[in-house]
């Protein structure tokens, strides 16, 4: 029984429930307050008291007939009802329209753009309020008693079709309203995404909306009975009725459709780019027919073996008398001595040669001279201007882009000064957490009146002095403290979160003080997940600051105002800290400031980069003729034979001609950029060094070969050799970097200049200057005095072995250069080491190539401030907290808005609108905003304008007392037809541009519009030469979308000016900034590519040879694609900085295959007696070149320019680091590399014939003096075998 005792609890509990549910069933028939549901008979009717003293009239419950309404009733219904209701019985009494006409009117400047809309929205609650079948539809479901006594409507349902109500919502959820393009389904909606949610907001009981509950239910979810739901037909936004068709910007069905953008198309193969893989499988071709024509010459040379080897079987194996005769040439490679000359490197040697001896004739007044022409250049230091204004550096002042920026400051004002702040909850260690808590709000609330009654340091000026104030009332702060008034006291500890949410869904009834909607994506980020803004990561505040043009006492005020908040936002960053919070932050100063602190950071670096640059040179060059056994020989030889004061002198022409090119062209007005005080004295260093190695290693060899010869015959006859040669590169290099004084980009153009000048200036320095002073220096050497300090004798030096000509040793090479001509160039010139090294170098030039395409544009502001800077932080905060585009300006230019015809090409939401006017492209644009990248509304003047003259909206409009248009004929209307045109417009426009903004009328135009129009007062009738329409651009994260973006806006605005011929442009504040990436591909190849034919032609035409030339071009060709191979893998992007450091480029690789190049084109005799028949033809001069110039190349530059560079990697500058270190360290290796690797091996494969050097071919007595001290050697030094 134990179950029944158990049975009985439940059956109890079942009782108790089904009498509850009849119960709740009856009651349920008792609300049934409309007791007859039946055409003609109402449900509701008239007034009949309030539910509290505060509270709006409610309607009575009447069951009755319809009646006939009076006249003036009448009148009223069709006023704002329409004519389908000028007769026919009614349910509504005058009162109720009354009511009705306020509540719909309240509406009305909200959806009126869109006819169809309104037509549905006044329709719904017309037949609701007024239909004499009423009771068919509405049912009373609860009452009260008022305290009149009588009974008063409190809850009803009201019933309508499925399909009315979805095509009412249809109709209405894209239709926008006012400047901030918001739609006017957030507020007539709630924002409702559904037509279910759409009539529940308008239905349910609140302070601002419906005064009872209105129910709608739905008629599919259970029947109603006797009760029909209403199912008139709603009017389509797309209405075919012109009456009720809606405009592009309300309506997506009523837009044309645009063009498809033809995205550049980029040619891949599977996932590699065309160009990658084309030049891999001609490399792989190559690489195939190379091991075909090997294997078959291999194959060949064995069968020439064995058919050989049978030969000599049948034939006597004794030696014939013939055979000996070969031993008569002692050395078979001067059978290859050249006899032909270029006539104009004769000239150029004769020339030199003269240069040489007048200015080792007369020293003292050369270099007098000298100095004297870097005095007076160097004397325009004193208009010296370093350009540091991103604005004049990365964009030409002709270009477009800067046109358009100083069109848009002069008449808009330049854009706003934008101060930011992030507040981020970093507790949790696996990801930011929430945020908002109530104590965290009092802390930032108290930061931002702090803020607010902060006065500058300097310029005693608050917040209020210099902020962005439109209404005259208000300053723009974006910031989550504007929902609740600015004032902390307004945050209720107990419903902040509800506040909050409500203000986030609706924004227009959290209005800050500057009574402009703030959008949730401004002050909130990372909800992202949830979605609910209550689990927001980051708070944020943006304090905008009205920016006046450079110089302006307004942009001082406005920094001095800056620095003062920079302060109160450290003080605010430790107190975040204490709270377990992080406060990033940005002013408008802090990018400047950040960026001259990285200059001032790495001008250390920089400085002792070039010091250990001097010193090696110094010492490097002292060390020519010095070896360890003529020290040994006698220590005094050293002090004598030292040229560390030469090579000090050397470096300081170098500097001299960094001074002199300076002041020449800052005193042409020509500013220095950072990237030219940078880059300048590494780029003229590197070639400077390089030449002074080369005169001095060759003067060397003249004091060996042509020891009684005077000190002037030396120096004239090592300049007659080596000028050439420095003419070659010099002039190559500064008719390259000339070329990008054609550039209009400031940053490249003003660089070209100076390193053209310096190079140009450094290489006429060093075959005058430096030849004089190297004159004074050997006749220092063969008085016997100290180097460093000429007024001391040293008595013991051997005068004849200190300069290199004694008795004793053979000592012009040193062990670099006993080292190329013993080991390298001989294992450098093996027909099978050249077949790998043309293979392996063919093999980088083809990943260079392949990588090309994989080198992306741009410059990441972050890489450019030092390590631990703290706007690093903020531009990290900003990517993933900031969900908000920068905002866009379409400026319309010199269209006559006072016409008609250009009224309908802006205007999009009157149905007379051209189809593709501005506003409407823009609305489609951004419904396409992965190819646009814009979103949102357009903030369309013109639309609002019209908007604020309807009458319906009867308090915007009014002069004198009265409101305009309300009497007028043509009356408002959307097809424009009689509206203001000529002198009416521009009287009204210039009322409606001063007209507040407010709750009364929100389509004033002070606060949204008052800098978006130009009006020309002077004109008659006032004209409108500029104005524009805002709307924003996606969240952009990468330096692509920046890109594209900008590229996207430019397609958009140059669209409709050809559509409408009307001139229009885009704007926004960083379109400055990626304007060169507009052209800088092309301009790169432009100046690589001109560049390149450059050297071509010239070092084809000074060598006399058009393959040697080719080879040349070739060989740089290489170096630059490896290089740009190298910022693909390095992470390296194309900018105006990279694009400086590849013209770089171009030079220092002209500069380390010049010299090689030459000597081999005029190889020296005396280098090339050396050989002893090891060589022939081209490997021989190949070799003579390694020898003679290939140590000092590798001295001169290599290890210089890699000593300095390995000092850049220490620096705490990222861009540094990128930008220089990666770039010059690749550009250091692969130069190198080419010039004494592949370079040779090229010359030696299809370089061009020889010709005989002057200098190196004299007379008998030369030659015989050039081998007298050669018969002093042991003769197995010179043996063959060590070749």
């Amino acid at each position: 029984m134990a179950w029944r005792a158990a049975l009985g609890p439940a059956r109890r509990l079942l009782t108790v429930t089904t009498i509850s549910i009849l119960v709740l069933s009856i009651f349920a028939k008792e609300v049934n307050l409309t007791e007859k549901h039946e055409a003609g008979r109402c449900a509701i009717r008239g007034q009949c008291g309030k539910q509290s003293f505060f509270g709006s009239e409610l309607p009575c419950p009447d069951n009755g007939l319809a009646k006939e309404p009076d006249a003036e009733t009448r009148k009223k219904l069709v006023n704002i009802c329409g004519d389908a209701w000028s007769e026919g019985d009614v349910c509504c009494e005058s009162a109720q329209i009354d009511d009705l006409s306020s509540n719909l009117k309240r509406a009305e400047p909200i959806i009126s753009s869109c006819p169809a809309c309104k037509e549905n929205f006044f329709n719904l609650f017309c037949t609701f309020t007024c239909s004499p079948d009423q009771s068919l539809f509405v049912n009373v479901t609860a009452t009260e008693k008022a305290s009149s006594g009588k009974d008063i409507v409190t809850e009803l349902d009201n019933l309508w079709s499925d399909r009315y109500g979805k095509g009412f919502y249809d109709s209405c959820k894209d239709v926008k309203f006012g400047a901030t393009g918001g739609k006017a389904m957030d507020f007539i909606g709630g924002g409702a995404k559904n037509y279910t949610s759409f009539l529940k907001f308008l239905g349910d009981k609140k302070l601002l909306g419906s005064p009872f509950q209105i129910n709608f239910p739905r008629p599919a979810t259970k029947s109603f009975e006797d009760m029909t739901a209403m199912d008139p037909t709603p009017k389509a936004c797309n209405d075919t009725d012109e009456a009720y068709r809606c405009a592009c910007v309300d309506c997506p069905g009523s837009c044309p459709e645009l063009a498809k953008v033809k995205e550049q198309e980029y040619c891949h193969v599977g996932a590699l780019p065309c160009l990658s893989f084309s030049v891999i499988i001609v490399y792989c071709a190559f690489l195939l027919l190379l091991v075909t024509a090997v294997s078959g010459h291999v194959a060949y040379q064995q069968h020439n073996r064995r058919k050989s080897e049978r030969l000599q079987l049948l034939q006597d194996s004794a030696l014939s008398d013939d055979e000996d005769e070969g031993e008569m040439v002692h050395n078979a490679g001067m059978m290859d001595r050249l006899q032909r000359q270029y006539k104009l490197n004769t000239i150029c040697d004769n020339a030199f040669n003269a240069l040489g001896r007048t200015c080792a004739t007369y020293p003292l007044i050369t270099i007098g001279a000298s100095i004297l022409v870097v005095v007076v250049f160097s004397m325009g230091w004193i208009n010296f201007e370093i350009e540091t204004d991103p604005v004049r550096l990365w964009v030409a002042p002709s270009s477009a882009a800067a046109k358009e920026k100083e069109f848009f400051d002069d008449n808009f004002g330049p854009f706003y000064r934008a101060e930011q702040a992030f507040v981020v909850n970093d507790t949790h260690h696996s990801s930011p957490g929430p945020v908002l808590s109530y104590d965290t709000l009092a802390w930032w609330f108290d930061v931002e009146s702090r803020v607010q009654r902060m006065m500058s340091p300097d310029e005693r000026v608050t917040l209020g002095d210099v902020c962005f104030n439109p209404t005259g009332e208000a300053c723009v702060v974006q910031s989550l403290s504007g929902y609740f008034g600015g004032s902390f006291s307004s945050v209720d500890p107990d419903t902040w979160r509800e506040d909050l949410r409500h203000c986030t869904e609706s924004p227009v009834e959290c209005l800050p003080d500057f009574q402009q909607p703030l959008s949730k994506d401004m002050i909130l980020g990372g909800y992202d997940r949830s979605g609910d803004v209550l689990d927001a990561e980051a708070m944020i505040t943006t304090w905008v600051v009205r920016n006046y043009p450079q110089g302006d006492p307004g942009e001082k005020r406005a920094m001095d105002w800056e620095k003062g908040l920079q302060n109160i936002l450290r003080t605010a960053q430790q107190e975040a800290m204490d709270r377990g919070l992080r406060l990033s932050f940005s002013t408008e100063r802090s990018l400047e400031e950040e960026l001259n602190e990285t200059t001032n950071t790495d001008a250390k670096i920089v400085v002792i980069s070039y010091i250990i640059m001097f010193l090696y040179a110094s010492i490097a060059l002292g060390s020519t003729t010095l070896s360890v056994r003529s020290i040994l020989h006698n220590p005094a030889n050293a002090l004598v034979a030292s040229k560390f004061t030469l090579g000090v002198i050397g470096i300081v022409i170098v500097l001299m001609s960094v001074s002199a090119s300076v002041g020449l062209f800052s005193a042409c007005g020509i500013k220095v950029t950072l990237i030219i005080a940078e880059v300048i004295p590494f780029l003229v260093l590197a070639v400077g060094v390089d030449n002074i190695f080369l005169i001095v290693h060759e003067f060397e060899r003249v004091n060996i070969s042509n020891p009684d010869d005077d000190i002037e015959t030396r120096v004239a006859k090592a300049l007659g050799r080596m000028g050439p040669s420095i003419l070659l590169s010099a002039s190559t290099e500064t008719i390259a970097f000339a070329l990008g004084a054609a550039v209009g980009m400031p940053a490249v153009k003003n660089f070209a200049v100076y390193a053209a000048g310096a190079v140009l200036i450094n290489a006429l320095l060093q075959v005058t200057m430096f030849v004089a002073v190297l004159a004074l220096n050997q006749r220092r050497v063969e008085s016997s005095r100290a180097d460093c300090f000429p007024f001391i004798k040293i008595k013991r030096a051997d005068v004849g072995s200190a300069h290199g000509a004694g008795a004793y040793g053979y000592d012009d090479e040193g062990p670099l250069q006993r080292f190329i001509r013993k080991t390298y160039a001989p294992a450098l010139l093996d027909r099978k080491v050249k077949v790998a090294i043309v293979v392996i170098f063919l093999g980088l030039f083809t990943a260079g190539l392949a990588l090309i395409p994989e080198v992306a544009l741009g410059l990441d502001q972050r890489i450019a401030f030092p390590r631990g800077s703290y706007l690093i932080p903020y531009f990290n905060d900003l990517d993933a907290y900031f969900n908000t585009g920068p905002p866009v300006y379409f400026v319309v230019q010199d269209a006559d808005v006072l016409e008609r015809k250009h009224q309908r090409e802006l205007c999009g939401r009157y149905s007379t609108c051209d189809s593709y006017s501005l506003t409407n492209v823009l609305e489609q644009e951004s419904k396409r905003p992965n190819v646009s990248y814009i979103t949102g509304s357009t903030a369309s003047w013109i639309d609002d304008f019209f908007a604020w003259l309807n009458p319906s909206n009867e308090a915007c409009c009014v002069e004198h007392g009265e409101t305009c248009f309300k009497d007028r004929d043509p009356p408002w209307n959307i097809t424009l037809y009689g509206m203001p045109e000529d002198e009416e417009f521009a009287h009204y426009l210039t009322h409606w541009i001063h007209a507040p903004t407010n709750e009364e009328c929100p389509l004033g135009g002070v606060a949204p519009y008052s800098t978006a129009l130009v009006i020309d007062p002077s004109t008659h009738p006032p004209s409108v030469p500029a104005s524009h329409f805002r709307t924003s651009h996606t969240p952009l994260r990468k330096q692509k979308d920046f890109i594209d973006a900008y590229a996207s806006a430019r397609r958009i605005a140059d669209t409709v000016s050809e559509s409408q011929n009307i001139k229009v442009f885009p704007y926004s504040k960083f379109y400055i900034f990626f304007d060169q990436y507009s052209s800088i591909i092309r301009l790169t190849g432009t100046l690589i590519g001109s560049a390149l034919a450059i050297i071509f032609v010239l070092s084809s035409l000074l060598l006399g040879s058009i393959p040697t030339g080719l080879v040349i071009t070739l060989t740089v060709a290489m170096i630059v694609t490896d290089v740009i191979g190298t910022m693909a893998l390095a992470g390296v992007s194309l900018n105006a900085i990279s694009l400086v450091n590849l013209v770089i480029c171009v030079g220092i690789g002209v500069e380390f295959c010049a010299h090689v190049a030459r000597a081999f084109m005029f190889p020296s005799k005396s280098v090339m007696e050396k050989a002893k028949g090891k060589y022939r033809s081209r490997d021989l001069r190949a070799w003579t070149a390694l020898v003679n110039v290939g140590g000092s190349v590798f001295t001169g530059i290599g290890i210089t320019k890699f000593l300095g560079v390995f000092v850049l990697a220490f620096t705490r500058s990222k861009i540094f680091e990128i930008y220089y270190f990666r770039i010059w360290l690749a550009l250091v290796i692969l130069a190198a590399l080419h010039a004494l690797v592949f370079l040779p091996v090229a010359l030696s494969l299809v370089g061009g014939e020889g010709y005989a050097d002057p200098e190196s071919d004299g007379s008998l007595e030369d030659d015989l003096a050039a081998r007298r001290y050669r018969a002093l050697l042991p003769e197995d030094d010179y043996d063959s075998d060590d070749y």
